[in-house]
């Protein structure tokens, strides 16, 4: 047999794009492991007391319905740049939401007066709660960033980011690369899109992703360095890649963001990167993922607000 006719899913018949049967068959297969409103939501009313909360969206799949939830510098100052962070594009990237949320609790207020902080902890509550990549649409909202969005996840956050313009600094977009990429989300993309599934390496640690058409190598190797002090940076494989693509420094591959309707590409800020940590890792705890993803916002923070 072919790549293109050896069944590596499920569901669909390889070689075939799925229409509307096959994505509600993978629907079906979907379920709730875990609470966006006792896990996430309630972290950020906690959160209250010392920043603004904004409701800037709302999310519903049949019965299923999530308030879309973003935190704000109380003491908003428009003479102050702009950070932005986002986790849970990919919503069983868990490290990125707890990792955002640990951010607020303890180290916002380290940065109060001196930039404006806009965070949003979990952009796809739908695919927090099953532990997914994808929207109940099977869209990947990671890829979505772009005009005319097919993922309601991406054009609520396009909509809450838009009328900031140029004052975005720095975005910073918290992402997890997990051993399930392999075995589950990879396959099933390429079973979606009627692909042969092509089998690659999970990288064991830490690494970045710098935008391709406006390189940030000094930022970057901020964010690397800082991380490193928290837990352990990827090595790239015999091929001097990780993912696929080549390492042009420790722990940094390029992708171009804005083409690939990336998250980290929603805004024209100068400084962006998309994080990436391995959860899987007999190297890492979830603690030390969720200060990961911390240390990289704080590099990432202090690396711009070192600069005039």
């Amino acid at each position: 047999m072919t790549a293109s006719t050896t069944a590596f899913y499920p569901i669909g018949t390889p070689g075939v794009a799925w229409g509307a049967t096959e994505k509600a068959q993978w629907l079906s297969r979907q379920s709730r492991q875990r609470s966006y409103m006792d896990e996430v939501v309630s972290a950020i009313e906690r959160l209250r007391a010392r920043f603004d909360v904004v409701e800037y969206g709302h999310i519903a799949y049949g019965d299923d319905a999530y308030p879309l939830f973003a935190v704000k510098s109380r003491e908003w100052d428009d003479a102050l740049p702009i950070a932005l962070v986002t986790g849970g594009v990919h919503g069983y990237e868990t490290s990125g939401v707890h990792g955002a949320l640990r951010f607020l609790d303890r180290h916002a207020d380290d940065y109060a007066g001196r930039i404006n902080l806009l965070v949003a902890p979990c952009i796809s509550p739908w695919a927090y709660e099953r532990i997914h990549r994808w929207n109940a649409n099977a869209i990947d909202p990671n890829r979505s960033f772009r005009a005319n969005s097919p993922a309601a996840e991406s054009a609520a956050l396009m909509q809450l980011v838009e009328p900031l313009g140029a004052r975005v600094a720095v975005h910073v977009d918290l992402h997890e690369t997990t051993d399930t990429d392999e075995t589950e989300f990879r396959p099933a993309l390429a079973a979606r899109d009627g692909k042969p599934f092509e089998p690659d390496g999970v990288p064991d640690g830490f690494y970045v992703v710098d935008d391709s058409e406006h390189p940030q190598p000094a930022f970057q190797e901020a964010v690397i360095n800082a991380v490193a002090q928290v837990t352990h940076i990827a090595p790239s494989d015999a091929n001097g890649q990780i993912i696929g693509s080549p390492v042009v420094a420790p722990g940094v591959i390029r992708y171009p963001l804005r083409k690939l309707g990336l998250c980290a590409g929603l805004t024209d800020a100068r400084y962006k990167t998309t994080t990436e940590v391995y959860p899987d890792s007999p190297r890492a705890t979830p603690e030390q993922c969720n200060a990961a993803q911390a240390a990289a916002v704080c590099a990432a923070l202090d690396f711009v607000l070192d600069r005039p």
